[in-house]
């Protein structure tokens, strides 16, 4: 019900996006993306966006607020959702296949799986 109202919202937002620093605009299209992607998988997360009166503008300042030089992309998505939904996260796992898909019924490829949280 809320997901196709958030995903105009957000891109209403977008092509009117202003002010914001350098740094808010450069995250700017890459939290749209994954903002509507969420948004369309999520009903209740595309709720809290429709319903808000918070903007693309100000979730993109808010998350660039007091970085320096760089933050990891997870990181921006993370303060994305939250600026959203208080209570929500991302997760993230890397699957790491050490011989590429290439192995065989008798020698099965090694399947290594880590989670972003543990990288850090």
């Amino acid at each position: 019900m809320y997901k196709e109202q958030a995903i105009q919202k957000i891109d209403k937002e977008l092509k009117e996006f202003k002010g914001g620093d350098q740094k808010a605009n450069a995250v700017k299209k890459a939290v749209a993306d994954k903002l509507k992607m969420f948004s369309g998988q999520d009903d209740e997360f595309a709720q809290a966006i429709v319903q808000s009166d918070k903007t693309l503008a100000d979730c993109c300042s808010q998350i660039m607020k007091g970085v320096g030089n760089s933050i990891e992309d997870i990181e921006v998505y993370k303060r994305a959702v939250k600026f959203y939904f208080s209570t929500a996260d991302i997760q993230v796992k890397m699957t790491i296949d050490l011989c590429a898909g290439n192995g065989s019924a008798d020698k099965p490829s090694k399947i290594i799986e880590l989670s972003f949280d543990d990288l850090f």
